[in-house]
């Protein structure tokens, strides 16, 4: 009897045991991942290294490719609207222009406006932000943000949160990059351990003046740099191109001007163009332009270094979702320009990766088309939360996983308002070969836009005959029967994401004129 007790002891032993163990197990994977998302201001592919490219032996960036290496790269991550304002608008609301309200640099996000951040804090999250927000009022949905005014600047930023917010902010000794990756780490070090965090670090580099910290003073010193084959387009009839663009000569004046008035605005100074013919001109803009901004780049990497050892050394890096990217891509010299703004690969293409041990299998790439306004469902997907309030965009989740939906986008719509006569109004399509746009060129009363309309213009390109679209193929017969298939997809989808111009009656006579109706 004794033995048969011990038997049936040592057996609810076993069982118990088993139920502890099961339980731990099953609350180990039930926990939720944290989620550090860091974005850069104008980051652009071609200045990351793992992406190929004329410049991919010079990058100095090991983080950015430890993390390809230890998770996914993207290789279609495209923005809506390609300026800093209305692509960071997208990517906390989840919508378009047209919807969220902020269509030029000048709108802001209002404060009671869905938001993500907000989503996620009701369901658990312990929320921040720290560095570039740049959508004017105080953030919502965050129990704390640190953030720059406006712009901000690299040298000794200036930082506001919920106490000095009315006050203008604290300055902080150092460099820009360095000063918001020790306060992101400052922030993750004082958390609630008890629960998941989601994390934007948001870094002012790469942007204008392209600024870099002293230590990379000497990076790059006696480099000559390869140039893009398209540096010297400097004929709109040779390519068919419908507009001047952004041209390098433009930055390569304000260098001239601010050496002349003894600014430091920009590093590097003084420079000049003395004596240098067209061709001389741009190609010395373009070395100081391109040594410029890895150097400012190379100071991001340094603090997504800093970032993941903290990790690491916390034992959060296999709970932690990290990801990488930009607000937006930029010119480096393509076309000879320099910015962003148009429907251009360079500019509309998102540098994107992505870590998480737990999913994702390492050095992996992906080339699903991913849109910035898809970025809050992947975020809530991760935390488990189900949410109607995100529509627009879609969860990539499973395709990071290789288990592409089978009713993906196949191709997506753009639309930039900011009007300028050397950069019009346009919207367009592209999908996985082909890419059209129109060029309105209509100012539409937008805040900061040019008032002289523009003839309104076409280019389409064939992304896999001429992949650096050097070539303005709207005219080409072979092309007419996709091109009219393209309109007619591309009006299908600007009704179905209710982008109709229904304010503004000058754009009706315009679509009429042009067989948009």
């Amino acid at each position: 009897m004794r033995f048969m007790k011990n038997i049936k002891i040592s057996g609810i032993f076993v069982i118990t045991f088993f139920v502890i163990l099961v339980s731990c197990s099953t609350e180990k994977q039930s926990i939720k991942p944290n989620i550090l998302f860091i974005m850069a201001d104008d980051h652009t592919s071609q200045a990351w290294g793992i992406y190929g490219g004329p410049l991919k032996d010079y990058i100095q960036a090991p983080n950015i490719s430890r993390l390809a290496e230890e998770g996914c790269t993207l290789r279609n991550v495209f923005c809506t609207n390609s300026i800093c304002t209305p692509s960071r608008a997208s990517i906390m609301t989840g919508q378009y222009s047209h919807h969220n309200g902020v269509f030029t640099l000048s709108e802001a996000l209002e404060p009671d406006s869905l938001n993500v951040a907000k989503v996620m804090r009701q369901n658990g999250y312990q929320t921040a932000i720290v560095g570039k927000w740049h959508l004017k009022k105080t953030p919502a949905g965050f129990d704390y943000f640190n953030v720059l005014p406006g712009q901000g600047r690299y040298h000794n930023p200036i930082l506001k949160n919920t106490e000095n917010w009315a006050e203008g902010g604290k300055e902080y000794h150092g460099f820009s990059s360095d000063v918001i990756g020790d306060e992101a780490i400052k922030w993750l070090s004082g958390r609630d351990e008890n629960k998941p965090f989601m994390l934007m670090c948001h870094f002012k580099a790469t942007h204008e003046p392209f600024d870099y910290p002293e230590r990379k003073e000497h990076m790059f010193d006696g480099v000559e740099f390869p140039e893009p084959g398209n540096l010297l387009d400097f004929s709109q009839e040779a390519s068919g191109r419908t507009f001047s663009g952004q041209i390098l000569e433009i930055l390569g004046n304000r260098w001239v001007a601010a050496s002349k008035e003894g600014s430091n605005r920009y590093p590097g100074l003084p420079f000049d163009l003395d004596g240098l013919d067209s061709v001389q001109i741009r190609k010395k803009i373009y070395q100081k332009f391109v040594k410029d901004f890895l150097r400012s780049g190379s100071a991001i990497d340094d603090n997504i270094g800093k970032l993941l050892n903290y990790l690491d050394e916390q034992g959060l890096a296999d709970n932690t979702v990290v990801i990488y990217t930009a607000d937006q891509g930029y010119f480096l010299g393509e076309h000879g320009f320099f910015d962003k703004r148009m429907f251009y690969e360079e500019a509309l293409r998102m540098p994107f990766v992505i870590r998480y041990p737990k999913e994702i299998k390492k050095n992996s790439w992906n080339n699903d088309m991913v849109l910035n306004i898809d970025f809050p469902s992947l975020f809530l997907d991760y935390a488990g939360v189900k949410s109607d309030h995100f529509k627009t965009g879609r969860s990539f989740r499973m395709n990071l996983s290789g288990n592409t939906p089978e009713n993906w986008r196949k191709s997506m719509y753009y639309r930039y308002w900011l009007h300028q006569t050397n950069r019009p109004a346009h919207f367009g399509i592209r999908n996985d070969r082909y890419k059209l746009i129109f060029f309105y060129g209509q100012h539409l009363n937008m805040p900061g836009a040019h008032r002289e309309n523009t003839k309104p213009a076409w280019e389409f390109y064939d992304l896999r005959k001429d992949a650096h679209e050097n070539h303005n193929a709207y005219h080409n017969p072979e092309y007419s029967e996709i091109i009219s298939k393209l309109k007619n997809e591309m009006m299908d989808l600007r009704m179905k994401l209710g982008d109709t111009d229904e304010g503004f009656p000058e754009m009706k006579q315009i679509l009429i004129a042009n067989n948009l109706n």
